[in-house]
């Protein structure tokens, strides 16, 4: 299970049910994907078919729903 926390423009940002408990989200699009650990800061884990400049952009995306992510984070995963 993947559920999906947002999209913004021709990104979705979710995470899976099966994964590590260090909070972290990923991004998809057409071009790729990208994994951001969100703790202890915002940081590319991995990338697939991203340019630098997408990355930039998804760091800047992920801040400004920083407390949405992590919100969705508990609510899925618990404390």
């Amino acid at each position: 299970m993947s559920p999906t926390i947002f999209r913004e423009g021709p990104y979705r940002f979710y995470f899976f049910s099966r994964e590590e408990r260090r909070i972290h989200v990923h991004v998809a699009s057409g071009d790729g994907e990208a994994k951001f650990w969100l703790s202890p800061e915002i940081e590319l884990a991995e990338v697939h078919g991203l340019p630098e400049r997408e990355i930039t952009k998804l760091v800047t995306i992920i801040r400004n729903h920083e407390q949405q992510i992590r919100a969705a984070w508990v609510t899925h995963f618990g404390s």
